[in-house]
């Protein structure tokens, strides 16, 4: 299918061929019929990533100083890796569009059926985009005669009547709307149709005649001087009940010229993106109301609402985004909105360079400017990208890809790629444009719809598993039963059941299966494992992780899809401790903290050696996130960070010397699997320490959970 992205560090725009997603639970697949390019909105996101990196690095001051932080902490090597993966990520252009169903995803199937028509919200969800899967908070039915072309600025119109509503203007008020791009134009269809006195500036006189036209009852342009004398005869000298700021400007005279014209404890609404310099004296004189709108209501940003379809109590929150978009739907039906004069041009899919051209380069006014898609398509298009011809695999270890993430595209694959006899077959990202990037950039053959097209291809030997974490264990089962080689991320399971099925499978298989426990191949483990294994004796492990806070939206959170940080990176410690205690776990104690994410976890092993890992969200993260000790036999081992290390007995240090700074050992686990798979050398990680390690970080979460120790 295509669909438009830009390349986030070149700036560069283009329509793109891309397997099309498929439909999930809760979810409908969509056919876009029309898409609207929001001039002011859009413009902002392709004018940024046109921009240097520093000028990026100007407008992101927050972005900046966590890579500061991680380039003290991890070195220049992992932090322009980590830089230029999330630059080299593509970004889905679109936010508001509408189409034809075209599949039902489980749990919807009674709310809609295949060729209802609706419109559809979300960045990185309403692409434009031939098909998109759009979850059902985000989608609404359309009306038999309201037509595609107008039912695609559902989701600014949503935008409008949220900012609208937050002014709290009831029949009769006097309503002021500075900015009359499209979200303004429709903020003074809405406030007129409510029964307010609208009033209605801008600098564009094209705009202001279209606001006049559109319902508002006087306007002024305000590059022909101040319209301070017509407000207050339009007001009788009263001021604005309310102010809507829907202009676009990095500067704050919008909101500084609200608190002049509004009235005693009116309330202002930014529903723009403006300058908040609010001058201070001006809105404590009037005791205003300052109101920073929510894009599209209630909902918007919380990924229960949008992602998981969770509702919000209707007594609680009448007018969430999913009503706003219905209710900006029942308006073009009802005759209340005139969205056709609001489009000023239209262009098919495959001239969305051209639409872009026209808003950036400015020559010519634009205002609305809606996508077409006039080639038919249903849930079967575009499976499959060919990227480049499938060549003979000869001796080569032939690896397909499942999850085109940051990680992926950042670390495995370019691990991948330093490696010789290694043929790279499909790539399988959720929506298909990460995959189709990735694909390209790093020599895939073909990028994919499903997992399904990677594990039946026969010229694949091999997957390496980089998805969401609640998949692994079912894509490891399914790939080892279609005769596949298993490299997967860790975790391996969220349950005692899954990891049991991935090892029932495993035993009919004949095929190798290696987790991603990178650190225990890293150079750094592998000189102190080697240390102590000529020493002998129990051991004595501390593994301090400052592993910082996440976002409370993350998904690694939620226990049903990333399990928890425990299960989700904690595991990595845990099968550290395992590696360097030399033994086999026998006994798990844990203990959590208060705060998002702090544990103690406690290893006790056949061998007489402990591991404690000590796992905390709460340090400074401009401190090295990872520190290692390992006592016995009178010596002592230490990794800083994976960038420092030594070995220390009867007083004399020793270095340990590994050059290209920090080493986590990804390149060697990646090695090790192409040279199991190529049957050059036995799996280097052993099955049993697979096992008994996720087992352990089973084990710990069940030992946090009742309070005692659990014997494994």
């Amino acid at each position: 299918m295509k669909q438009v992205v830009q390349n986030m560090r070149s700036g560069q725009l283009s329509v793109t061929d891309v397997p099309a997603p498929r439909v999930g639970r809760g979810e409908v697949l969509v056919a876009t019929k029309a898409s609207l390019i929001s001039a002011g909105t859009e413009r902002m996101l392709v004018d940024f990533a046109q921009k240097s990196l520093i000028s990026k690095a100007a407008e992101r001051p927050d972005l900046v100083k966590k890579v500061l932080e991680k380039l003290q902490r991890d070195g220049i090597g992992a932090t322009m890796q980590a830089v230029f993966s999330r630059l080299e990520e593509p970004l889905p252009l679109g936010y508001s569009a509408a189409g034809e169903v075209i599949g039902v995803g489980a749990g919807l199937e009674a709310t809609y059926k295949v060729g209802d028509r609706v419109a559809i919200a979300g960045a990185g969800i309403a692409n434009h985009a031939e098909v998109n899967a759009v979850p059902k908070n985000l989608v609404v039915p359309v009306p038999s005669d309201v037509p595609d072309e107008h039912a695609c600025f559902a989701t600014v119109v949503a935008i409008a009547m949220q900012g609208f509503r937050n002014s709290g203007a009831v029949l009769g008020d006097h309503v002021l709307v500075i900015g009359l791009g499209l979200v303004g134009q429709i903020t003074v269809q809405l406030a007129s149709a409510a029964g307010c006195q609208v009033f209605a500036v801008d600098y564009d006189p094209e705009r202001v005649k279209l606001a006049m036209e559109g319902g508002a009852h006087e306007v002024f342009l305000l590059s022909s001087g101040s319209p301070d004398a017509r407000i207050a005869a339009f007001t009788k000298n009263k001021g604005f009940d309310a102010v809507v700021v829907c202009a676009a400007t990095d500067s704050s005279e919008p909101v500084e010229a609200a608190a002049r014209w509004a009235r005693d404890r009116a309330t202002v609404v930014l529903t723009g993106k403006t300058g908040t310099e609010l001058p201070y004296r001006d809105y404590m004189g009037k005791e205003l109301k300052f109101v920073i709108s929510r894009s599209y209501g209630p909902g918007r940003y919380d990924p229960n609402y949008e992602q998981k379809g969770q509702d919000y109590p209707v007594g609680w929150v009448r007018w969430t985004e999913r009503e706003n978009l219905a209710e900006a739907v029942r308006l073009m039906g009802a005759g209340k909105l005139a969205i056709d004069k609001l489009i000023s041009h239209r262009f098919d899919i495959a001239e969305a360079n051209l639409a872009y051209d026209l808003i950036l380069e400015k020559a010519v006014p634009s205002l609305g400017v809606v996508l077409t898609y006039p080639r038919p398509v249903d849930e079967r298009s575009t499976p499959r990208v060919m990227l480049r011809m499938v060549e003979p695999k000869g001796g080569n270890a032939a690896i397909g890809l499942i999850g085109a993430g940051g990680f992926a595209r950042g670390v495995l694959i370019p691990a991948l790629k330093g490696l010789k006899h290694v043929s790279l077959t499909g790539i399988v990202s959720r929506g298909g444009l990460s995959a189709r990037t990735a694909g390209e950039r790093f020599g895939f053959a073909y990028a994919a719809q499903s997992a399904d097209d990677v594990l039946a291809d026969p010229n694949t030997d091999a997957v390496i598993i980089a998805t969401r974490h609640d998949t692994h264990a079912a894509l490891t089962i399914d790939a080892l039963r279609q005769g596949k080689h298993v490299f997967v991320e860790k975790p391996l399971a969220l349950s005692e059941t899954e990891l049991e099925g991935v090892f029932d499978a495993l035993k009919t298989s004949g095929k190798a299966l290696m987790v991603g426990f990178n650190r225990r191949f890293s150079p750094y483990t592998q000189a102190l494992a080697a240390q102590f294994a000529n020493i002998g004796g129990p051991r004595q492990v501390l593994l301090r992780v400052n592993a910082g806070r996440l976002d409370d939206g993350n998904w690694q959170n939620d226990p049903k899809v990333g399990g928890g940080r425990l299960l989700g990176e904690a595991c990595h410690f845990i099968d550290l401790g395992c590696f360097l205690a030399g033994g086999k776990p026998v006994e798990v104690s844990a203990t959590a903290g208060q705060g998002q994410d702090n544990y103690a976890i406690t290893l006790r092993f056949d061998n007489g050696s402990l591991a404690t890992v000590l796992y905390t969200s709460d340090g400074d993260t401009s401190v090295s996130k990872e520190y290692i000790e390992v006592f016995g036999g009178g010596a002592v081992g230490v990794i800083d960070n994976f960038r420092t290390g030594y070995f220390s007995r009867n007083g004399t240090k020793a270095t340990i010397k590994v050059p290209g700074g920090q080493n986590k050992g990804h390149a060697a686990e990646m090695e090790a699997f192409v040279a199991a798979i190529r049957g050059q050398q036995p799996l280097a990680m052993m099955l049993e320490d697979i096992y008994l390690s996720t087992k352990a970080t089973l084990a710990a979460q069940r030992a946090m959970a009742e309070g005692v120790p659990v014997r494994l």
